[in-house]
């Protein structure tokens, strides 16, 4: 009997990622998208080096680079546009193993994403399908989907992921209702192209003003994002964007996209009803603040895909409950955050921005501080039956991602491969029978950093640390 395919809900780059890291641990997958066609205009602009290596594991990483650029850190400008302090970015990768920030124009990630799914047999996009009912069966999922002409279709599927977007169809289906974090605020986003290039700093550019809190960033190529907060009172049609534009010398570029967003701050009360499963902005909303909307989206299909994999040959259902654990907790923190930055960048009224001009002011004189606001450093999971945090005390690496050095010209991900795997420096722990190690020999091993330094260590499909334990021969 053939295994039915995998659903996926949503053509963005979270569901198609999501089909090709499913496609790469052999399961067939049909996507629908109840758009015709790909979506032409840009929405996210920003990933990090985390983020990159679930591009990594779905095989496109490299050509997503070509598209790509660093991005050279972080300015808080007041009022007037003077810079406040500047968190410059080294050159090169990050902890990772990829640049820690990176720039891009959203269609042209979706068309690495696209030619990569055109090549993969085992993906089968189908467009025009929209979502209308989901049944749960035993086995997994019976979805129906209307067409453009009102034509309606069964399909039959092993589970469902919805990676449908803010305003899912999923969502909704299942009954998951968001769960506000902060208030919502109204922002005017615009979309520039330009082809001569700005003289501007390559950087994102936060102008700390509590009466028009704004962003700039040149994104690449010949694209540039603006964003600026609207009043209470106020529409995007009052807002003169060129004068808006005019500090940044954009004021003559060509306007691609002109929008009202709201950006919210939410995360969904669940995220399972038996195999069907959320990912994406369809399970939280996030303002823009530290660039992480779609960062979290790609860890939640990262996350969620090994799992599904082992549910699929065998493992009891209940290991996805831990989907909406693990990422709800790291979803919450990152939102929070997001939220807590914009504020801090943006609240008060004079006395509060002639304070925060005297604290920023001050950070430039602090050593370090711009490797450490720019960390790629993201909160670790929470303890749980694959996260083995100790109940007290410090956790050490223990749920979060582990560094990605180069091993004898290669990446450390690459070199591990898609399952699970132990790292141990000088004899192999006692090992099941039928395992045998992989060795390398010393000048080969990477420095894992001092929290994983002459340990084993536990490492999940998804790269992020299980366990750790003292090294052979030590006491236990």
């Amino acid at each position: 009997m053939t295994a039915r395919p995998v659903l996926v809900v949503g053509a963005g780059p979270v569901g198609l990622t999501a089909a090709l890291l499913l496609a790469r641990r052999g399961r067939a997958v049909v996507v629908v998208d109840r758009h015709p066609d790909a979506w032409p205009l840009p929405r996210a602009v920003h990933l990090d080096d985390e983020a990159l290596r679930v591009l990594q594991a779905a095989g496109v990483a490299e050509a997503f680079a070509a598209v790509s650029r660093p991005m050279a850190g972080l300015r808080l400008l007041d009022a007037g546009h003077r810079v406040l302090v500047e968190f410059a970015r080294a050159p090169g990768v990050g902890v990772h193993g990829w640049p820690q920030a990176s720039m891009f124009d959203q269609p042209d990630l979706e068309r690495v994403l696209l030619d990569a799914v055109g090549r993969e047999p085992l993906v089968q996009l189908r467009r025009g399908l929209e979502l209308t009912g989901l049944e749960h069966r035993p086995d997994g999922v019976r979805a129906t989907v209307t067409n453009r002409s009102g034509g309606v279709e069964e399909l039959a599927g092993s589970a469902l992921l919805g990676c449908d977007g803010a305003g899912s169809t999923v969502a909704r289906l299942i009954g998951a209702r968001p769960v506000p974090l902060a208030r919502t605020a109204r922002w005017l986003v615009a979309d520039l192209r330009s082809d001569v290039p700005l003289p501007v700093w390559p950087g994102v550019h936060q102008v700390c003003d509590p009466s028009r809190p704004a962003t700039f960033m040149p994104v690449a190529g010949d694209r540039y994002r603006a964003e600026f907060r609207l009043a209470a009172d106020e529409t995007a049609e009052d807002v003169d964007l060129r004068a808006l534009l005019v500090p940044f010398g954009a004021d003559g570029a060509e306007q691609v996209r002109v929008a009202e967003y709201v950006y919210g701050a939410a995360v969904a009360d669940r995220w399972r009803a038996g195999r069907v499963l959320l990912c994406g902005d369809a399970a939280h909303l996030t303002p823009p603040f530290i660039g992480q909307g779609l960062g979290l989206g790609l860890r939640d299909v990262h996350q969620l895909v090994w799992k599904l994999d082992a549910v699929l040959d065998g493992a009891d259902d209940a290991l996805l409950d831990t989907h909406g654990r693990e990422r709800a907790a790291h979803a919450r923190a990152l939102i929070r955050l997001a939220a807590l930055l914009g504020w801090l960048m943006s609240a008060g009224g004079t006395r509060t921005a002639v304070l925060r001009r005297v604290v920023l002011t001050g950070l430039r004189r602090v050593p370090g501080v711009s490797a450490r606001v720019l960390a790629s450093r993201t909160p670790a999971l929470p303890r749980g039956p694959l996260v083995r945090r100790p109940r007290w005390g410090p956790a050490g690496p223990v749920g979060v991602l582990l560094p990605q050095p180069t091993v004898g010209g290669a990446r450390l991900d690459d070199l591990l491969g898609g399952g699970w795997a132990l790292l141990a420096h000088g004899p192999a722990p006692a090992l099941p029978a039928g395992v045998r190690p992989r060795v390398l020999p010393l000048a080969a091993l990477p420095d894992l950093g001092p929290g994983l330094r002459g340990r084993w260590v536990l490492v999940r499909p998804d790269r992020v640390v299980a366990a750790v334990g003292p090294r052979a021969g030590s006491a236990r």
